[in-house]
């Protein structure tokens, strides 16, 4: 953890792992850099590393991941664009602010969005989504198991978050909509800021089943309950962040 107590993991396999590898990679180039940037310091900013408001200088970031000016300056233009950093005059950027109420406009959207999604992908699945969602699920079972017998680390934290976000991705992989899929993505990301001290165990979940909620909505959308599956989804994630405001205002509160 950090000096701030919030949870810092490593970039796993959906980022760079160093960025001096993305630097000396002859095949890279500027797209390649920019985007080693993107993935490290959004993943850097969701797990802590850099506290909310906290300052984000050109020369910290470049000394940090090894990248110059122009690949970090496009990074944060693009973090900026999905809410993760915001920039005032003669202030430069900044990691954006969390809050009660931006977590549950977070929420209150990507809900919007998730289950019209999931009433697509009902509508239009077939054999191979249905195949998608059950294969996603086993995984995530099977990490939440390994998770259970042990204590949860940063790989572990990085593998359970990484199946998780598959499993949400299999229920809506039939939208035919990408605008739909992307934005369903970054409100991924801005709830996992708040969502994510809950997986490393510091907010108690209460006597709450998460794999139950996981297996109730994957049951109704295979079964075409198109109505049951999206309240179950919405009830789903409203649950997580009734948990989360809990342990905000708990915090707040010491």
């Amino acid at each position: 953890m950090s000096r701030n107590g919030e949870i810092q993991v490593r970039v796993g396999r959906n980022g760079a792992q160093r960025a001096d590898d993305e630097a000396q990679d002859p095949q890279g180039g500027a797209a390649t850099l920019a985007e080693a940037a993107y993935r490290r310091l959004r993943q850097d900013i969701v797990t802590g590393v850099f506290a909310p408001n906290q300052p984000l200088r050109l020369e910290l970031l470049r000394q940090r991941y090894g990248l110059s000016f122009s690949p970090l300056r496009e990074a944060l233009n693009r973090l900026q664009s999905e809410r993760l950093v915001v920039t005032a005059p003669l202030r430069g950027f900044s990691v954006a602010p969390v809050s009660i109420e931006e977590m549950w406009d977070a929420t209150e959207t990507r809900i919007l969005i998730e289950c019209e999604a999931l009433r697509r992908s009902i509508t239009r699945g077939d054999d191979d989504w249905e195949a998608g969602i059950v294969a996603a699920l086993h995984a995530l079972d099977l990490q939440v198991r390994r998770r259970a017998a042990g204590a949860l680390g940063a790989d572990e934290l990085i593998a359970l978050e990484t199946r998780h976000q598959d499993f949400h991705r299999a229920l809506i992989a039939q939208c035919r909509s990408r605008r739909l899929i992307d934005l369903s993505n970054q409100l991924y990301v801005e709830t996992q800021r708040y969502r994510l001290p809950t997986l490393a165990g510091q907010i108690p979940a209460a006597s709450r089943d998460v794999a139950f909620e996981h297996r109730e909505i994957m049951e109704a959308a295979l079964a075409r309950r198109s109505d049951e599956a999206v309240a179950l989804l919405a009830a789903h994630y409203r649950r997580t962040s009734t948990l989360t405001e809990a342990a905000m205002q708990s915090g707040a509160a010491k």
